[in-house]
This record gives structure tokens, C-alpha cells and sequence, in this order.
């Protein structure tokens, strides 16, 4: 049974104070552009090493991990920089000592050490996704709305060309007004079978929560890791990823993962925001563990399309009416794949407008049919070129210049995803107030919304 949940005046409580007191930046009133970036990193395993080579263009001032084989691994290259274990000790002993930080953590933490950093006045970049729920989402984007800080969701395929010539095609009518979308994903990182388990070696395959003791890695602090989640013993299932994806008290299985990344085409292209409904279906709900196979429907009202000077010249405000977005993962396919009448591609996002389809991967796309669109002349791009995801932050912090996936744009990418396993959980269709962040005909839902903290953990 889902635990009880904060009501919806306390939660409102929290973000008022949450959102008050940040400190301001403080590189932009010291230094310029050709300057570089004191940067400290948060999570410096797995992605964490990643995002680090991916900002290491800068100073690397501070390394936290709560494994400190990972501390030290990253150290052979930056051998200056501080270690820590513990993202709380790093602000408390040594934040005069950086501009900006990188939170590479596990997702149920990642809110906790972003919260400390804009309060700190500390730049922040943030692996996807941005929260671990809706209402950690909600609270790390209100907050950093009121600093002036720059901020950025590791969605490194958002600076891709690929995703700008969609979003151009889109925005400028080639398939026309845009009422459907599916987008799918063949990964299942879920409740599997034990056939599914076999095949993938990454998944350790269990179905119940490990109740026995077993002694961590002498390199990992267990309850570091465990941070707000509440007390288990360590297990292997858990560590390293991608095994805890799939437990709800860590990760959201595939959808908040993937999510990210896939979902945010139809977020750009169509301007979403806030659906203002969501049914999903699937298994059974576990109480512990994501499914591996699922789908969710979200209906997004009619937005206003982009001005038309924004579409390059002479094009017009292009229509966006209600749109029906359709998200599948592992075994669920959308029939116009099933019954092979698009190409076949293993992962995919496809428009559906009123004058034809556009189906989109990461790194191609295809409009379609391909013979009613026989020597159409595409728009001249309006996006420009992005410096690289990292680059682009590295510039916004020493410039003020604006992120492409700030928090504005992926805490509402954060929760939307988030919202469709809540409906999955809830087992029901839910009506979704978002102002009030709140399922209108179904109270249970709130459970899912925020979470329980172990004691001495907060966000305010």
C-alpha cells in the first residue's frame, strides 16, 4: 500500500519557504566568459563520470560520490580536487570554493543536492530526470525561477540537429496541425520475467523486496545512498545501476528515463506543458518495482502556436490543437507499427497531422508517406546550431545567455513524465489539476505525487 502523503497546504508551506533566500551567483559579477568555471561534482560514477568528461574542460574543484572508489577514480585526473562522500558536507565546508556543480546522483536524490545548490547561488546542471516525483519537480523548478542562476537537465540529445530540423518541420505545418503522437521505446527496465531476466544481464531478477542483511561494498556508504529513502538493507539488486531504476522508492523504471529523452521532442515541437488528463495501462501495479511494459495516454489541451517570426520569414502561426500523446515501453507497440505500416524502428517518436506523418529517432527522420512528399522544400532552419548540451551551460553560467532544457522547460517535461506512472499506479484514469498539482476525481493518486523522507532529510 502507498504510503500517506503531505497535504497539498503543506506542500505549498514547503515551496514559500524553499523558494525564498537564495544566494545570488557569483561568477558573473567577477569574472568573463574566457574565464573558466570552478565546477564541483556530484556523483562521479557511472553517468556521473560521463557529465564529468563532459564539463572537464573546466576546473574540477570538488569530487563527491558516496562510493569513494569512485571518488578516487575520477581523482587520478583531477588530482586537486577535494573528495567528499557526503553532498551536504561539500556545501557546508567548501561552497565558496565553486561556481557550479554537476548533479549526477541516483534519482532519488537528485532533488536534494540541486535544492542545496540554488540556495547556494550555484549554477547546476542535473542528470535526467530532475526529480525523483512530481512534487520534488514542482518545488526545484519554482525555486529556481527566482534566481538567477543557470540551470540545465542532461537531455544531451535536446542540441542534437536532428531534434531542431523536427521541431522546424513541425512549427512550420509540413504535416499541418498536429492532433496525435506516439512515441515508443524498446527498452524494459522493469518487473520482468525470468526469460526477460535471462536475456538481460543488466537485471538482477527479483520480484519482492530482499528482507535479509547482506554487507555493502567497503567502498560504499550505504546510508549516504540510501539518503531520504527510507531505511532497507543493503542489497545487491539495488547497486550498482541500472538495478535501481526499476524500484519505485529509487527510479521510476523507464518511463521517467527514457521519458526524458524521447517525450522531449513532442514537448518542443508542440509546445506542451501540462496535460490535463492521463490513463495508462499495463500489469498489475507492484508495490515495489516499475513494470517493464507499459503505456499512457495524456491529453494536452490547445495551445497557441510559436509567433511566425519565430518560424523564419513569411511562414504563419501555425495551428496546435488538442493532442493526444501515447508513450509505450517493452512489449507495447503502437498499432500503426504493429500492423507494419510505418518503418519499422525500435524506438521512435511519430507525429500525426492532418496533412501527413512525421516519424523521428534520435539521429534521423522521415516524413511520411515519402511520396506525397516528393520534392517538398523544407524550412529554412530557425534553430541555430547548439554549442554542445555541456557547452551550452558552461556558456549560460558565465554569461546569463539562456539554456535550451533549463528547469522551467524540464520540470514540466519532469512531471508530465512522472504523471503517467502515477496514473499507472492509481490504475485509473486521472483528471490533473495542474495549478493545484493535484488528480481531481481520484485523492489516492496523491500518494504517488509526493513521497515520505527519512528523518533529517528536507528540501527547505
Amino acid at each position: 500500500m502507498p504510503r500517506s502523503a503531505p497535504s497539498r497546504r503543506r506542500f505549498l508551506k514547503t515551496s514559500a519557504v524553499a523558494a525564498s533566500a537564495f544566494a545570488a551567483p557569483g561568477f558573473l559579477r567577477a569574472r568573463g566568459p574566457n574565464e573558466r568555471l570552478n565546477i564541483a561534482i556530484i556523483g562521479a560514477g557511472g553517468r556521473g563520470a560521463a557529465n564529468l568528461k563532459g564539463v572537464e574542460g573546466e576546473n574540477i574543484v570538488a569530487l563527491c560520490d558516496v562510493s569513494t572508489a569512485a571518488v578516487e577514480r575520477a581523482a587520478e585526473k583531477h588530482k586537486s580536487a577535494r573528495k567528499f562522500t557526503d553532498f551536504r558536507q561539500l556545501f557546508d565546508k567548501a561552497a565558496k570554493e565553486f561556481d557550479a556543480c554537476v548533479v549526477s546522483t541516483c534519482e532519488h536524490t537528485h532533488a536534494f543536492a540541486t535544492m542545496l545548490a540554488l540556495r547556494h547561488g550555484k549554477h547546476v546542471y542535473c542528470e535526467k530526470p530532475l526529480t525523483h516525483n512530481i512534487a520534488e519537480a514542482r518545488l526545484i523548478r519554482e525555486a529556481a525561477a527566482k534566481t538567477k542562476l543557470a540551470t540545465q537537465m542532461g537531455t544531451q540529445i535536446h542540441a542534437e540537429d536532428n531534434y531542431r530540423r523536427v521541431v522546424e518541420l513541425i512549427q512550420t505545418g509540413a504535416i499541418g496541425p498536429v492532433r496525435e503522437v506516439h512515441v515508443w521505446v524498446a527498452r524494459a527496465w522493469g518487473l520482468q520475467s525470468a526469460e526477460d531476466a535471462k536475456a538481460n544481464k543488466d537485471i538482477v531478477y527479483v520480484t519482492e523486496r530482499p528482507k535479509d542483511e547482506v554487507k555493502p561494498p567497503a567502498d560504499l556508504d550505504w546510508d549516504l545512498w540510501l539518503g531520504p529513502a527510507l531505511d532497507r538493507p543493503f542489497n545487491p539488486v539495488y547497486v550498482p545501476g541500472p538495478k535501481w531504476y526499476r524500484w519505485w522508492d529509487f527510479g521510476n523504471g523507464t518511463m521517467s528515463d527514457l521519458g526524458s529523452h524521447w517525450n522531449d521532442l513532442p514537448f518542443w515541437a508542440l509546445k506542451l506543458k501540462a496535460p490535463i488528463a492521463v490513463e495508462a495501462s499495463g500489469p498489475k501495479p507492484h508495490p515495489e518495482i516499475a513494470p517493464a511494459s507499459m503505456q499512457a495516454t495524456y491529453e494536452f489541451p490547445a495551445r497557441r502556436g510559436p509567433k511566425a517570426e519565430s518560424a523564419g520569414p513569411g511562414m504563419p502561426r501555425v495551428e496546435m490543437p488538442a493532442v493526444r500523446m501515447t508513450w509505450y515501453q517493452g512489449a507495447n507497440r503502437p498499432a500503426l507499427l504493429a500492423e507494419k505500416k510505418i518503418p519499422q524502428w525500435g524506438s521512435g517518436v511519430l507525429f500525426v497531422g492532418d496533412k501527413g506523418m512525421l516519424l523521428s529517432d534520435y539521429f534521423k527522420h522521415v516524413l511520411l508517406p515519402e511520396k506525397d512528399f516528393a520534392g517538398f522544400e523544407r524550412p529554412k532552419p530557425f534553430l541555430g546550431k547548439s554549442r554542445g548540451h555541456y557547452a551550452e551551460w558552461i556558456h549560460a553560467c558565465k554569461t546569463g545567455a539562456p539554456t535550451t532544457c533549463n528547469f522551467e522547460y524540464a520540470g514540466w517535461l519532469t512531471e508530465s513524465n512522472h504523471l503517467g506512472n502515477v496514473a499507472f499506479r492509481a490504475g485509473r484514469r486521472l483528471e490533473w489539476d495542474a495549478a493545484k498539482m493535484t488528480a481531481t476525481n481520484c485523492p489516492a493518486a496523491d500518494a504517488f505525487i509526493h513521497r515520505e523522507y527519512r528523518k533529517g532529510w528536507t528540501l527547505v
